[in-house]
């Protein structure tokens, strides 16, 4: 009883200071925000012992000795610092889109998406937790004439998840929960529409293989391989990475090219895993950039 009460007042906690952080980061210019957004990541970089740890130890997972501890540690440091940069941005777009983040937002390789979706058949946008994710769907729908829906997991708050939802719907986005019907996935990919999806994670909750990241088995999700490859979708890697101005590129790489070979699970296996390495060129030139706390090789085969 008391564990659920404080569990309770803990989400209570958390949904009021959203609500608070929402309200106080509209009011305030973005230079402002921005300033405070790094340094709430920087002080939480040097309160938080334990995720210093993982990151230093990701990092060498990752790459070995080619990056030095000191570059671990400036690598880290520029995460948290990113991440609270880009958690005041996601909380401005929603008033601040168009008149104050869409100017400053340039794109590489957008005639790879642009390809990809005319041919009628869905597209699966591939990210990951790079840069600022949120924004990369938001820049596709305010662009003409994509339809973007975005795949996430439910939260474990119901009102912080309708928070997370009514945001992306007031910019135009579908919100679809990994517990959907995979008949509403293939649906929307039939009709000819893109959703985002993020592979780069290792969770038991859904259907995943083990492929390659960094060199390493790593357990990775396969489901929205199985839907396109039904629907005869194209899969379009990409990014929304930070620059140091503060400025955003989005990145796309060209649609992954592998004939169907009628072998299911091979067909899954190597459209993941290409997937996966252009994500991976994607972090090795933005390395500050990824979401270096979680360990991608959690799960062992």
């Amino acid at each position: 009883m008391a564990q659920s009460l404080t569990k309770r007042f803990r989400h209570w906690l958390t949904f009021t200071l959203a609500n608070t952080l929402i309200v106080f980061f509209n009011v305030i210019s973005r230079r402002l925000a921005l300033f405070i957004g790094s340094w709430l990541g920087l002080t939480a970089w040097s309160l938080l012992p334990r995720d210093r740890h993982r990151i230093r130890r990701h990092l060498t997972l990752a790459w070995g000795n080619r990056v030095t501890e000191r570059e671990r540690s400036r690598l880290g440091r520029s995460f948290f610092v990113n991440s609270g940069k880009n958690l005041v941005d996601i909380i401005r777009f929603r008033r601040h889109y168009h008149s104050e983040l869409k100017p400053l937002i340039e794109c590489q390789g957008l005639e790879h998406w642009d390809e990809a979706y005319r041919k009628g058949r869905g597209v699966i946008g591939v990210t990951g937790h790079i840069g600022n994710f949120e924004l990369l769907a938001v820049y596709l729908q305010s662009l003409e004439p994509y339809d973007i829906a975005v795949v996430g997991r439910e939260m474990y708050d119901k009102r912080m998840d309708r928070l997370l939802v009514e945001n992306r719907q007031a910019m135009g986005l579908t919100n679809i929960a990994t517990t959907d019907s995979p008949r509403r996935f293939l649906q929307w990919l039939r009709d000819g529409k893109a959703m985002g999806v993020l592979i780069d994670t290792d969770s038991f909750r859904v259907r995943s293989m083990f492929i390659p990241a960094f060199g390493r088995l790593s357990n990775t999700p396969v489901g929205q391989t199985l839907i396109g490859l039904k629907a005869g979708s194209a899969f379009v890697p990409g990014a929304c990475v930070r620059l140091p101005d503060d400025r955003y590129r989005v990145v796309f790489k060209a649609a992954i090219e592998y004939p169907p070979t009628g072998d299911s699970e091979r067909d899954v296996y190597e459209i993941t895993l290409r997937c996966t390495r252009a994500l991976e060129e994607i972090i090795s030139e933005y390395p500050d950039q990824w979401i270096w706390l979680h360990n991608r090789w959690h799960t062992r085969p």
